[in-house]
């Protein structure tokens, strides 16, 4: 949570190309204080079941600048495969790859207030926006 020190984020996957929320996707979060500051690795977590991270760890005071890091090519492999098993005319070797093996997100924050970023995704693109 956010305090008039801090900023806090959170985010959520939805997999546009199945209309669903992206399941265990490892999203890493980095903050930096100042454009020309060193990123500070500071954990992680995995999307849920609703395609939501709600646990990734508080931002230190003095954060200017977030980087999630969401390494999406083990979830396209295994969601590939099982929507290729799952459609009887899919082909049995789908190209279960992503274009984009991991997307990298870096935004400014101000203290104070929270991002939520929202990512949504699909084998060759993705977007990204501040949510509410």
């Amino acid at each position: 949570m956010s305090t008039s020190t801090t900023a806090s984020v959170s985010t959520h996957i939805l997999d546009t190309s199945i209309g669903r929320p992206a399941v265990g996707v490892a999203v890493q979060l980095a903050a930096r204080s100042g454009r020309d500051g060193h990123w500070q690795a500071l954990g992680g977590s995995a999307t849920d079941a609703d395609g939501r991270c709600k646990d990734l760890p508080a931002l230190p005071e003095g954060t200017t600048h977030v980087r999630l890091d969401f390494a999406v090519e083990p979830y396209f492999e295994t969601s590939a495969k099982k929507q290729a098993d799952a459609q009887q005319d899919a082909p049995a070797n789908r190209d279960s790859g992503a274009f984009f093996p991991e997307v990298a997100i870096t935004f400014a924050v101000e203290p104070g207030e929270h991002y939520h970023v929202p990512l949504l995704l699909n084998p060759f693109g993705y977007s990204v926006y501040r949510g509410s």
